[in-house]
Order: C-alpha cells, then sequence, then structure tokens
C-alpha cells in the first residue's frame, strides 16, 4: 500500500474536510486524515497513484474557474503524487 501525504500548508489548506467539501474524485483505495487534518492519498502501487494524478489532471482542465479553491487544491494533490519519493524513483 502506498499512502501519499498531501500537506495542508499550501493554498487552499487543503486538508480531509476541504477534500469532501471539494467533491474531488477519490483514489481507488479512498482517502485519510493524519491527526492534524492533513490528507492521505491510498494506493495499491505507483501505477495506480500515477494514473489517479492523470484523472485529476483531466479533472482540472474540465473546471471553468482556473483560479479558484477547487482547481488549486486539484493542482496541489497532482504535484503531491508527482513529487513523492516512491513515484520520484518508479518514474526513473
Amino acid at each position: 500500500m502506498l499512502r501519499i501525504n498531501v500537506p495542508s500548508d499550501t493554498a487552499p489548506q487543503l486538508n480531509f474536510s476541504t477534500f469532501e467539501e471539494f467533491q474531488l474524485p477519490v483514489p481507488p483505495n479512498g482517502v485519510d486524515a493524519e491527526i492534524n487534518n492533513d490528507l492521505i492519498l491510498q494506493f495499491e502501487d505507483e501505477d495506480e497513484a500515477i494514473a489517479y494524478a492523470d484523472e485529476l489532471e483531466d479533472f482540472s482542465y474540465q473546471l471553468n474557474d482556473k483560479t479558484g479553491n477547487r482547481y488549486l487544491a486539484v493542482n496541489n494533490i497532482i504535484m503531491a503524487i508527482r513529487n513523492d519519493e516512491f513515484i520520484q524513483d518508479y518514474s526513473r
């Protein structure tokens, strides 16, 4: 199981609660919250995480407001996945 932490200290302060509020696509193995309410994405493996990031990119293209919090949140998740050390190693 691969777990990727999305820091809540970036705009728009994405956390477990705002993830649900923005009604974003859920990864196949779901999401969880840390004690500090950070968002944890759960995947079976790196392939599944990369596919989810690709899905979010497609989702972001469909959003009309490219400056809104929902769009920023999607991009923060994509960046958290792409910058994850396991994803980086896998992609090499």
